[in-house]
């Protein structure tokens, strides 16, 4: 038996040649790993000695040779192939241990250059790789160093490879290949700043962790990663108490973060189940999270709170007093983390570039079956020049500042939804009804049952899209809402416009609609 070993990974590379050498399995390797393992004493051959062809062109052509890829793609069971081998004077390869130039790690230093980066785009060995697995009756092909042990196993108790392991070693090469080819692509697709749908779509993630299920105990799951540098995303955060984020966890705290970069001042964003809950802004963090926990002291229990600031040691003596799933936070003071460490199930998150939003052109994935609908992320809030008050009544400038504040909140929202808000607090949250009356009835009477019977009074009122009729303006004048602001562009805006100038709402159009579904 003969084994093509090149590696870029050389992690335990060594070892593995050196159990192969001892089975009396011959070693053919080529540049840095044989220089290696000639420094280990490995008894290996050189490549140029197999092919009588020297490397050259900087080591770019040292595998791409009829003697190689003859001896991979054989097939044995083939009386025509073994004669021609025989005839040229081939051996065969029986194993490729090959694994392939840092591309990934390349194009994540600082301060790259293309050249270096396209310099570092593996031939040889995905040629390599895949003439040896499309062979893999015969050819053992090895391209992650974690199969070497069960790889040296088999040879060992069995003399060879089993089928089935060979089988499964080749499914890997070819996962490992569509991996490296679809990270090219990205690269350079990211390089000439082309931000079209692409006529075909091939993505690639990496796992971080499997999980204990889905959604539901039935659902299987595992968390995966976008190649690339993504600061202010979870997949950044570093955990520093609690148990393993759930499935929910992660989906919940991803949503609550991208609410959470909508805004500069001290803020605190409480979640439940993919919706906001309870959010608030004030002068000092401890005075947001007084506000997002007064907004909804039902709905927090078991929920996910993000802040954009430090979690002083104030915060964390409320915080502590309530059951949380998740707080995630750009920073813990000593003290406050060593007191929330106390409660062993909070999972604490440390995520140092919280307020860095997405790019505006990252996609948004949804499955759907047999298939996938792709857009953009919805990176706007508005656009200034489009802002326009509809009625008699002008917003006054506190009035403004919760509109804007409720703007933010519906934002993240599923629809229909309906924020309500007083002095850069969350009143009422009406999420995913079928219609909108509904939605507004339903936050109006959140607040009032969960706050007090007061709380819409002088609030403001903010909705993801249009009102198809008027009855949601009725709704908030009984609650005594005096401030609504909603995209327009219903054929009935002037019926609700009407309505707002009969009671004396000021309304403001955005010309922007958030559809969260």
């Amino acid at each position: 038996m003969r084994a093509l070993v090149s590696v870029s990974d050389k992690t335990g590379i060594v070892d593995f040649t050196k159990e192969l050498a001892a089975l009396g399995i011959e070693i053919i390797s080529t540049g840095g790993t044989y220089n290696k393992l000639k420094e280990a004493g490995v008894p290996a051959i050189e490549i140029s000695e197999l092919t009588g062809f020297p490397e050259c062109l900087e080591g770019r052509v040292k595998t791409l040779h009829p003697i190689v890829h003859a001896g991979l793609l054989a097939m044995r069971s083939k009386p025509e192939h073994m004669k021609q081998l025989d005839d040229l004077k081939i051996q065969t390869i029986d194993m490729a241990v090959v694994n392939l130039y840092p591309f990934k790690a390349t194009i994540l230093k600082e301060g790259v250059t293309r050249e270096e980066a396209i310099e570092n785009i593996d031939i040889g060995g995905p040629t390599m790789l895949r003439s040896a697995a499309k062979n893999y009756q015969d050819v053992t092909v090895v391209v992650d160093p974690r199969d070497y042990e069960k790889v040296l196993r088999e040879l060992k108790e069995k003399k060879e490879v089993s089928l089935d392991t060979k089988f499964y070693l080749m499914q890997k090469v070819f996962m490992h290949t569509s991996h490296y080819d679809t990270m090219i692509a990205d690269y350079l697709k990211k390089q000439r700043n082309d931000y079209e749908m692409p006529e075909t779509l091939t993505m690639t993630f990496e796992k971080v962790q499997d999980m204990r299920y889905g959604e539901n105990p039935h659902q299987k799951a595992a968390f995966y990663r976008e190649i690339g540098k993504k600061t202010g995303s979870i997949t950044d955060a570093v955990q520093v108490n609690g148990k393993e984020l759930s499935f929910n966890n992660i989906n919940d705290t991803n949503g609550a973060l991208e609410l959470l970069k909508e805004f500069t001042e001290p803020t605190v964003v409480a979640c439940k189940h993919g919706n906001p809950c309870g959010v608030g802004s004030g002068d000092t963090i401890l005075d947001a999270w007084k506000k997002a926990f007064a907004a909804d002291k039902v709905s927090i229990y078991g929920g996910i709170v993000v802040v954009n600031r430090e979690v002083t040691l104030a915060l964390a003596e409320e915080m502590k007093q309530v059951f949380l799933e998740v707080v995630a936070a750009p920073k813990f003071e000593k003290e406050a983390l060593e007191l929330l460490q106390t409660k062993k199930n909070v999972r604490l998150l440390e995520l140092k570039d919280i307020g860095v939003p997405q790019d505006e052109n990252a996609y948004d994935l949804k499955k759907v079956n047999g298939g996938l609908i792709v857009q953009t992320i919805d990176s706007k809030l508005l656009v200034e020049e489009e802002l326009k008050v509809v009625t008699h009544r002008i917003p006054t400038d506190k009035e403004m500042e919760d509109l804007r504040f409720a703007w933010k909140v519906v934002k993240f929202v599923k629809s229909n939804g309906i924020a309500l808000a007083k002095d850069k607090q969350t009143v009422g949250i009406g999420p995913g009804q079928v219609n909108r009356v509904w939605a507004a009835k339903q936050s109006i009477e959140h607040a009032e049952e969960l706050i007090d019977p007061d709380a819409t009074k002088g609030a403001v009122l903010a909705s993801d899209a249009f009102f198809p009729f008027d009855d949601c303006v009725e709704a908030a004048h009984q609650a005594g809402i005096t401030a609504i602001i909603q995209p327009g562009g219903s054929i009935r805006d002037d019926d609700s416009i009407k309505k707002c100038n009969e009671y004396g709402i000021a309304m403001v159009f955005t010309g922007m609609r958030h559809f969260k579904h």
